[in-house]
């Protein structure tokens, strides 16, 4: 490609990265002059801490655990330092040990009356779920935004009659609009692990101190509550020593999951791109192409390659909770880092925005398809299905029949079009000589081209889950249903995070007055 036309490509695809990626919360600079502002909130471990330090000093003071009288002051130092680190360039400490210092600077020693009962292990087991469950609702809403595109791209190729391949060999004639309903089935797998992994995470460690609790009678489920979280971590072993190296690894598995479901997806488009005259490409220019710096004639699929290499990087990233994990007494931290697991998590949304354009960028030439099927034999299954079928033929022998017109009109360079009738006559009598069916062939010229008729086969399929117009409008409607649901579902889990959240501040308020 030339100079220009790569520098224009890679800053396209920079600013789609950008605007997908960057961590939650941060001023993202993705190309000059292009600033996003990720989040209202800065949902760092800074900001879970002092939601922790919040939801102590309201629960405490009200709880008899907290000296009313010290109360206001430790607030207003917890207030000043939470203004500090919001102010442009600011430090914000991401763990306990450095966060506290600046409260005691805020507010004297009295301050650390607040972590009665606390300890590093529960606060930041606590911080790193929260900050994992946000991510996670972010990989499950950019999920049902690439799903939602797939399934509203089937409902335009319900007629669309494509090649589909086995073992990477042309098989059968098939509705584009099924083969994308395929693909968004696997997806919709994804969501329901997104959703049951969720139900996993959605606990609190607070109050599970290190390892086996506090004297402290704190009050756990309160606490849960101020944090947006569905309920507590039974055993306080479990919160800080198991639990978040399991969520690692579980997340982990979804996230491999879509990196396979996408790059398999990438790879059977990629595969036209080899061919001098396919029938599915990408529309060329923008992001999705770029002009070759040597071949002319070449538009390299760019985006394909780009979003395929982001999967690989999923993938790999995926690997390493297990690895670090691997052979480790309970509690190490080696698989808990919030950065590497948030940016697993974060390279599979990428992926899926990724996918969500190559969607987007499909190019689909339904003659040049259909002219494809026609040119080879993937409609012969057909014959003896319909002659076991309507002449109770044995499909093996049926099998035997059509594969032998397959390798007749290979060596003689027919296509199911031009064959001749004749020729499909005596091959039959040939397949059937001394056996007891009929040496005729049971089927009249009509009918023996009907059944090589890719769209006639796809009209004429039976079963449920097939690509017939019924069974494309009842799968379509029920993917979409499902999407709502996903849809309610995340509004769901960020409204009862936002709920709790705005509760606590009004209640910590108070404590100021």
């Amino acid at each position: 490609m030339t100079h220009l036309d790569h520098r224009s490509w890679m800053q396209g695809t920079a600013a789609r990265r950008c605007s997908r990626s960057a961590l939650a919360g941060i001023l993202a600079i993705c190309l000059p002059g292009f600033a996003l502002a990720q989040s209202a909130e800065l949902r760092d471990s800074f900001f879970w801490i002092g939601e922790i330090n919040k939801a102590s000093a309201v629960i405490n003071s009200e709880e008899g655990l907290l000296d009313p009288a010290l109360t206001p002051g430790i607030a207003a130092a917890l207030v000043q330092v939470l203004e500090d680190g919001n102010k442009p360039d600011a430090k914000r400490p991401q763990s306990v040990i450095t966060f506290e210092p600046l409260l005691i600077e805020a507010g004297g020693q009295d301050v650390t009356l607040l972590h009665a009962g606390r300890s590093s292990q529960d606060m930041l087991s606590t911080a790193r779920t929260a900050i994992l469950r946000e991510r996670l609702l972010a990989l499950a809403d950019q999920l049902n935004t690439t799903s939602r595109t797939m399934v509203d791209l089937a409902a335009q190729h319900v007629d669309t009659i494509v090649p589909n391949y086995t073992n990477g060999v042309a098989a059968q004639p098939n509705s584009y609009g099924h083969y994308l309903l395929g693909h968004a089935a696997g997806l919709d797998r994804d969501a329901q692990r997104i959703r049951e992994a969720y139900a996993r995470l959605d606990r609190s460690a607070m109050g599970t101190t290190v390892l086996n609790g506090t004297s402290w009678p704190l009050n756990r489920e309160r606490m849960a509550e101020y944090l947006g979280f569905a309920a507590i971590v039974d055993n306080a072993y479990d919160a800080a020593q198991i639990a978040p190296v399991d969520q690692a690894v579980e997340l982990s598995s979804i996230v491999t999951s879509i990196a396979l479901h996408s790059g398999s997806f990438i790879e059977d488009v990629m595969g036209q791109y080899s061919q001098t005259r396919p029938w599915i490409l990408l529309q060329e220019g923008g992001d999705n192409t770029y002009v070759s710096s040597a071949m002319p004639q070449k538009r390299n699929p760019g985006i394909l390659n780009s979003t395929r290499s982001d999967a690989s990087e999923a993938l790999t990233l995926a690997m390493g909770p297990a690895l670090q994990a691997h052979n480790l007494p309970p509690g190490m931290s080696d698989a808990k880092s919030t950065k590497r697991n948030g940016d697993m998590i974060d390279a599979a949304t990428d992926v899926l925005g990724g996918l969500d354009d190559i969607l987007g960028a499909l190019n689909i030439n339904p003659e040049r398809a259909l002219e494809e099927l026609n040119s080879d034999w993937t409609a012969s299954q057909e014959l003896a299905d319909l002659l076991m079928r309507e002449h109770g033929m044995p499909f093996r022998v049926g099998h035997h029949f059509a594969s032998e017109i397959v390798t007749h009109a290979r060596q003689e360079g027919f296509g199911p079009l031009d064959f001749p009738y004749s020729e499909a006559r005596r091959i039959y009598a040939e397949a059937v000589e001394r056996t007891n069916y009929p040496q005729d062939l049971p089927i009249n010229e009509a009918t023996f081209r009907a059944t090589l008729d890719p769209a006639a086969i796809i009209r004429a399929r039976a079963t449920s889950g097939g690509p017939q117009p019924a069974e494309m409008e009842r799968m379509i409607a029920a993917a979409r249903d499902r999407l709502a649901d996903q849809d309610a579902w995340i509004s769901d889990r960020r409204a009862s995070i936002e709920t709790s959240l705005a509760q606590l501040n009004e209640d910590f308020a108070k404590l100021l007055d």
